[in-house]
């Protein structure tokens, strides 16, 4: 039903697509024979948006793989840094968030810890929409964020760290069979916001899967059977994801070794002082519009991200900050 649901809206898109395109360049010629200046610019100003959606429609049809159409988990953790972390950790999920809700995506907080003073040690959302994993599986990796700290009485420069994972939603379409016998199960009080009920039950679930060392946690419902539910599902999710990037290993493996991305593998530097620069290193691609970015305005890179595997586009060289 799913995958019917997305060939009709591509079909319907095609045609949309096509009509307008056809009514823009009546419209051209209409105001062309009767020299109405403003027809033709807003004409114009349509084809340039029609143009820009194709576009992006045209990368959205290299979004085949197996889970590309699934829904996603995403991963926060704080990295080194104590409080300063620990607040780029809240920045990075805030602006996950702000993305999927300008996409019309649902976003479902599953597990958050607050860090001591600010920020969060660790969270994870799962993301609902079509091909929510397919978008957001170029941001797994290290981001890097150099400021002035605001937790710095010297007003001194840092550099943070935090870690983005994600991985796919499973659903009834393939299947990850694990054994229970392979998976240690833990109870304990959830944390956070919720009132005495928090304090009072072990609702919390945490499995850790022995062969593989994966470990999942789940206290987003006061109902401990709920939360071991999305556990496992969380759980299956996981390793189907070690299973997609072991492939991915082996494949690019046999076309070429790949090299270090830099200083901790950061897949990114979101830099605001001495100056104002998000830049991705795989891709090159780089903006000043700092504020645009970290409130959700990622498309570029992902497009990026998506364009380069798909093509084989060279990364461009940048320049690393300290």
């Amino acid at each position: 039903m799913q995958e019917r649901t997305a060939l009709e809206d591509q079909l319907t898109a095609i045609g949309r697509i096509e009509q307008e395109l056809d009514d823009q360049l009546t419209m051209i010629e209409l105001g062309e024979a009767e020299k109405d200046q403003r027809a033709i610019t807003d004409a114009e100003e349509a084809l340039k948006r029609l143009k820009i959606e194709v576009a992006r429609r045209e990368l959205e049809a290299l979004l085949s793989g197996e889970a590309d159409s699934n829904d996603s988990y995403l991963e926060v953790h704080a990295g080194a840094g104590g409080t300063e972390s620990q607040d780029w950790a809240n920045m990075l999920l805030r602006m996950y968030t702000r993305w999927a809700e300008q996409h019309g995506y649902k976003v479902e907080y599953l597990e958050e810890t607050p860090g001591e003073e600010a920020g969060i040690k660790s969270a994870t959302v799962e993301i609902k929409g079509r091909n929510a994993f397919g978008w957001l599986k170029s941001e797994d990796g290290v981001h890097r964020l150099v400021r002035i700290s605001p937790f710095d009485s010297n007003a001194r420069r840092h550099t943070s760290f935090a870690s983005v994972n994600v991985y796919p939603v499973i659903d009834d379409r393939i299947i990850v069979d694990i054994k229970e016998a392979d998976v240690r199960t833990d109870t304990m009080r959830a944390s956070g916001a919720g009132g005495q009920h928090v304090n009072k039950t072990e609702s919390a679930i945490r499995l850790t899967h022995i062969p593989t060392n994966i470990v999942v946690f789940c206290q987003n419902d006061r109902s401990q059977h709920r939360n071991r539910a999305q556990a496992w599902q969380m759980l299956r999710a996981r390793i189907y994801e070690m299973e997609l990037k072991k492939r991915e290993a082996q494949a690019a493996a046999e076309q070429a070794a790949k090299t270090d991305i830099g200083w901790g593998h950061q897949i990114r530097s979101y830099v605001l002082q001495p100056y104002q620069m998000v830049k991705d290193l795989r891709t090159g691609v780089a903006t000043s519009a700092t504020g645009d970015v970290l409130d959700g305005d990622l498309d570029q890179f992902m497009e990026a991200a998506l364009a380069q595997k798909a093509f084989g586009t060279a990364p461009v060289e940048v320049e690393d900050v300290d």
